[in-house]
């Protein structure tokens, strides 16, 4: 065993112990078979690029060192049944997987969602004309990205996604980025003495479904729905559960721990006064935002992300207006959150009741 490097007397730790975010990093990638069990080769513009040994017309481009990797040659619109499994076993390694120049229909684009699950149906977001599982994200003179906070979808469910999967139709010719950042790293990055703390605790997650639910409504009026039918969702949608989730989230098939939180959904920590829920929050949150936890994809028309929901946040940079951004997205059905303690305890998400509301002054 190497001993410990000394300078005039002074005991160091080794270089990776004194970078958390490194050994973070490094621990993290050290595990991941797609970065182990693969040949690598270079390609024109020194891209690097891996062979996959049981898919030899795949391969493989990682982007970052623990999240993100394009998968070059394959065809969502006649995907194998193989590679099917191949694409979820590496969705739950990297986090995020990419393709390039997939001209697929509509139709297609949904078949490909539901070979991962059943399609969830957005209650409030637009839809798209002839497809209610597709959910159109546009971009262009009159209403600009707001996706640039860094976030998981849906975490005003009691269910959120497993994931998405977004097609681009049309991009900007400059920006229009999206990054994605490990959420199970960036956990691992934290102290032995946070990770303590934060283990098994809980928070109130809301805040975009009540102001969607009005603007859906107000879509409905304009479109010329008749009383009854906004009498009907009205009463559909009169009360949504303010869901509690774990503050740290167990992932249901890889079982890795991940950051739960963050700034478009989190309000409260439960238990814990405003003030010092408040400070712990930022602390969480600005994990999302460190490099080292991060990658970074350039879209083009035909490009394809799939992310995980549970393990990953995103933030699409809005650097494009007024020029034009089109994505279609398919959203797979989620699960209920829950953190595993260690010792066959399961901490499940529920539905915070009025009492707790009030007691953490979180609107009705």
């Amino acid at each position: 065993m190497k001993k410990p490097s000394r300078v005039r007397g002074i005991v160091h730790r080794s270089p990776i112990e004194r970078n958390p975010r490194a050994a973070a990093v490094h621990k993290t990638a050290s595990g991941l078979t797609s970065l182990a069990r693969t040949k690598t080769r270079s390609l024109k513009q020194s891209v690097t690029v891996n062979t996959v040994a049981d898919f030899p017309h795949l391969t493989l481009e990682h982007i970052g060192t623990t999240i993100g990797t394009v998968i070059h040659g394959i065809d969502m619109s006649n995907a194998s049944d193989q590679e099917i499994k191949y694409v979820y076993h590496l969705l739950l390694e990297r986090k995020v997987i990419f393709f390039r120049d997939q001209h697929c229909t509509e139709a297609e684009h949904i078949a490909f969602g539901r070979r991962f699950g059943e399609l969830e149906i957005h209650p409030f977001n637009p839809k798209h004309p002839d497809f209610d599982e597709i959910i159109p994200i546009y971009s262009n003179e009159r209403y600009v990205g707001a996706a640039n906070t860094w976030h998981s979808d849906v975490m005003w469910r009691m269910d959120p996604s497993l994931g998405s999967i977004l097609l681009a139709r049309k991009v900007p010719a400059l920006g229009g980025d999206t990054l994605f950042a490990d959420m199970a790293a960036a956990y691992q990055g934290l102290s032995i003495e946070m990770k303590t703390k934060i283990d098994g605790l809980t928070a109130i997650n809301s805040g975009s479904a009540n102001g969607s639910k009005e603007k859906a409504r107000q879509r409905m009026q304009q479109q010329g729905a008749t009383a009854d039918e906004l009498t009907v969702f009205d009463e559909k949608y009169a009360h949504i559960p303010i869901p509690v989730h774990p503050v740290v989230r167990t992932h249901p098939d890889t079982n890795q721990r991940a950051i739960y939180v963050n700034r478009a959904f989190t309000r409260q920590i439960v238990d814990m006064e405003e003030t010092a829920s408040k400070e712990l929050l930022e602390h969480l949150w600005a994990q999302a935002a460190i490099p080292e936890y991060q990658c970074r994809f350039s879209w083009s028309p035909g490009s394809v992300a799939f992310w995980d929901n549970r393990a990953a946040q995103h933030y699409a940079s809005s650097d494009y207006w007024p020029e034009h951004r089109e994505m279609d997205r398919v959203t797979i059905c989620g699960e209920v959150p829950y953190f595993s303690k260690g010792d066959g305890e399961v901490l499940t998400s529920y539905a915070a009741d009025a009492a707790l509301l009030r007691q953490l002054s979180v609107p009705l």
